[in-house]
């Protein structure tokens, strides 16, 4: 009994020894962007409830952990201001696609707080009635409080898209890190959907995206995360756990674009990537 006690306590700091990178966010504050498409999942229009559950539980699982979570989403599975027809003007339209947005908020906080996360919804155009509107430093408090806070309706003006939203937001807000969730692995250098063959990048200076045209973001968005050093991180939303794992560091699942100093050596390893600013 004496040697079979001793062999068990031997063994037992073997298993405590487990990396705990999946328990340790790199980031303490972030920017998530969903876009309007992804959350229609295969529907081909609205919201995709499953689709809907998978992204709150994820972000549940990173409020958990303690990370401060701010998300702006798209409109786009239900309007496009880029899709306009004719008779109706660009800036109604943009108008319209930021009461899409609103729209997908509602239903995310929804799912945010069935997963018991206390969350806020703050809207650019003000609808006192089911939001607050957009203040700065109240965002900033809600989420040092612990609440997941989504901004809606864009920046509040026209020909500005919710990429810009989200890379002013999470300047305003002090965000470490941008996550762009899509459709696709990450940054190609075509449409992998279009040309199979596409290659998908693994890491990229803002200066590569510019000089190479690449789709990222808009410019004005890409723009505004190099001026205030926010890396941004693209990755799949269908993936289970990849918000997770970008959370942890781990930005070998996508592609990420950063400053050409701050770009780690290899593109697994996150320890050198600067949060921030």
């Amino acid at each position: 009994m004496l040697v079979q006690q001793a062999r068990t306590e031997v063994a037992a700091p073997v298993e405590a020894s487990k990396p705990l990178l999946p328990d340790t966010p790199k980031f303490k504050r972030v920017m998530l962007k969903l876009s309007g498409e992804a959350l229609q999942g295969g529907m081909g229009f609205g919201v995709d409830p499953k689709v809907l559950e998978t992204v709150a539980k994820e972000v549940a699982a990173a409020h958990t952990k303690g990370v401060q979570v701010a998300i702006v989403v798209g409109g786009g599975n239900y309007f496009r201001g880029a899709n306009k027809w004719t008779g109706l003007d660009r800036a109604t339209a943009d108008y319209v696609g930021m009461l899409a947005t609103c729209m997908n908020a509602l239903s995310l906080q929804s799912a945010l707080e069935g997963q018991g996360v206390p969350t806020r919804v703050q809207t650019a155009i003000e609808m006192r009635e089911i939001a607050e509107p957009y203040i700065r430093r109240r965002a900033v408090r809600h989420l040092d409080r612990g609440m997941v806070v989504i901004f809606g309706a864009g920046t509040g003006n026209p020909f500005f898209t919710t990429d810009t939203a989200a890379a002013l937001r999470a300047a305003e807000i002090d965000a470490q890190a941008f996550f762009k969730a899509t459709k696709v692995d990450g940054v190609y250098d075509q449409d992998p959907e279009r040309y199979p063959g596409a290659k998908l990048h693994k890491q990229l200076s803002f200066r590569d995206v510019t000089l190479q045209g690449l789709r990222v973001m808009d410019e004005t968005a890409i723009t505004l995360c190099k001026e205030n050093n926010i890396p941004v991180i693209v990755f799949n939303l269908k993936t289970p756990g990849n918000i997770m794992r970008v959370l942890t560091g781990d930005v070998s699942i996508g592609t990420l674009v950063a400053a050409q100093e701050d770009l780690p050596s290899e593109p697994s390893d996150a320890s050198s990537l600067t949060a921030g600013r």
